[in-house]
């Protein structure tokens, strides 16, 4: 996975980039909004990798998957999906990632007052048009998904094969989240996972490290106000059980706990150091794990 990158300590990411391919990996996630937020107002995540890819010469080997459709940042309530703006949005990125098409994209929010079909026809005409190769969308419901997936195939186009939603170990808690266009794993959510099989994509999958936190710096974690609660801390405790008896650590057993689900789930994890990267990668060493461990570290209650 991805995410925002530093303009200012390129070397430092391009060895953590260097290190993520050596490993083996080939899956890189980013959006079109990561950096704008910055005085030059530029795509820079999306530059960064472009240029990284570039100078190793590497983009045949890479899955490269970004979002648009951000709301602006001064204004969160003003979607953007109209057919242009998500071109607008299309276009940009594949100029700053130096590709001439991109392998996943997704919708990075939902916009309820457009239809699915106008949304999927929008999308297909790009896929069409060789710039998408798959589609995705994250913070969209599990109903939202449906009706495009149902609009999709019953006019054979291409659906939806990647939901990008919040989903961690950690329980999140709805009420601690200003930005209330963002969507976390439900109910509702999950049994679509499982009854269609298809993959999820989580972002803040270590829970901003909160679990790993919690293990070094206990006062720092209770700070943590949208995983801080009885449960996550029950949660904890069974997450270090496990890691002492798979000789892990907390945040591979978090991770471990992701993508031994029974449907395909690719966490998304933000790695600053080479050191985060590795303890991240080492995840995909452990065994699967069983549908009684699976209960025991998602169980809610005592």
């Amino acid at each position: 996975g991805g995410g925002f990158c530093d303009l200012s300590k390129k070397e430092e990411t391009f060895r953590v980039f260097d290190l993520f391919y050596e490993q083996g990996g080939n899956f890189i996630d980013t959006a079109n909004i990561y950096g704008r937020w910055l005085p030059e107002g530029k795509n820079s995540s999306e530059l960064l990798i472009g240029e990284w890819m570039a100078s190793r010469g590497c983009r045949e080997n890479m899955v490269i998957t970004t979002q648009g459709a951000h709301p602006p940042l001064e204004a969160m309530s003003r979607f953007r999906l109209s057919r242009q703006e998500i071109q607008e949005d299309i276009d940009s990125s594949l100029k700053a990632l130096g590709v001439d098409r991109i392998d996943l994209y997704y919708l990075h929010r939902d916009d309820e007052n457009r239809t699915a079909a106008e949304i999927m026809e929008s999308l297909n005409d790009f896929v069409k048009a060789g710039k998408l190769r798959y589609l995705g969308v994250s913070n969209w419901s599990a109903q939202r998904i449906a009706q495009a997936n149902d609009y999709a195939r019953s006019h054979g186009l291409q659906p939806i094969v990647a939901n990008q939603p919040m989903w961690s170990l950690a329980a999140v808690d709805p009420g601690q989240i200003p930005d209330k266009t963002l969507r976390a794993m439900d109910d509702e959510m999950y049994m679509m996972h499982m009854q269609t099989g298809m993959a999820a994509v989580p972002y803040s999958s270590q829970a901003q490290g909160y679990f790993t936190k919690l293990e070094k710096q206990p006062e720092r974690a209770r700070l943590m106000g949208r995983y801080h609660s009885d449960i996550n801390r029950m949660r904890f405790e069974r997450v270090k059980e496990l890691a002492s008896g798979y000789g892990a650590t907390v945040n591979q057993i978090a991770l471990a706990y992701l993508i031994s689900q029974p449907f395909p789930v690719v966490p998304i994890v933000g790695c600053r150091t080479e050191e985060a990267l590795l303890d991240s990668l080492g995840a995909a060493e452990l065994p699967r794990f069983s549908v009684d461990e699976l209960l025991y570290l998602g169980l809610s209650a005592e």
